[in-house]
């Protein structure tokens, strides 16, 4: 039985499959909780969307074209008000905590009933976070999941050897910059110098690439 609710949550999709978004917005039109904003074929139409129109819930396809779900979760999370993202795709191989990773909110295999899809959104619109098999803990103590996106492009500049000038110029921002954005990024991954952060960003790496080798197998 839905869940009751003091006014509908607005919500926005985005599927490459025309089929699929025809049949989730038919879906979302007949549950009361909701009130569908827009529909969008591309990663790059829904962002273009959601900045202009504020929305709670965004359910995506994890590969859409063009930009790919991965980035366009990461391109929201440094927007103010974004919507809580729900990746509606296969659950295939390590899809779910790649999402989790990336920064969805959610994560509804399409081989869910359509009640589901529902009451996921419904949850995270409330705050929630729901990966089914997934302990949401891990990504919590993960200290890359805490990083902003400049923060990351730091790290990964950072990795190649990049010297504080170099890293100026990389980046486009002044030494000055570069040295208040090395502070933040080494409280935040608990090291005390550069070669400490370069050896946990490879470290990280090769766990990520061990843990998807294992599951492809």
């Amino acid at each position: 039985m839905p869940s009751q609710i003091d006014a509908p949550i607005d919500i926005m999709l985005a599927d490459g499959n025309p089929l699929v978004l025809s049949a989730m917005s038919e879906i979302i039109d007949r549950d009361p909780r909701f009130s569908l904003v827009a529909t969008a074929a591309t990663a790059e139409g829904f962002l273009g969307t959601v900045m202009r129109i504020p929305v709670q819930v965004g359910v995506i396809d994890w590969n859409l074209p063009a930009l790919g779900g991965a980035k366009l979760i990461e391109v929201l999370r440094d927007q103010a008000n974004a919507p809580r993202i729900v990746v509606y795709a296969e659950d295939t191989g390590d899809l779910p905590r790649l999402a989790m990773t990336a920064g969805a909110a959610a994560f509804a295999p399409r081989s869910s009933d359509a009640e589901t899809l529902m009451e996921t959104c419904f949850e995270v619109a409330s705050g929630k976070m729901v990966f089914p098999f997934l302990d949401v803990r891990d990504l919590q103590s993960d200290p890359i999941h805490q990083l902003s996106r400049k923060e990351r492009a730091m790290l990964e500049a950072l990795s190649k050897g990049l010297t504080n000038r170099e890293l100026s110029k990389e980046l486009g921002i002044t030494i000055n910059t570069v040295k208040f954005h090395l502070s933040n990024l080494y409280e935040k991954l608990s090291v005390k110098n550069r070669a400490q952060a370069i050896a946990f960003y490879y470290s990280s790496r090769l766990a990520l690439e061990n843990d998807s080798d294992g599951i492809h197998k």
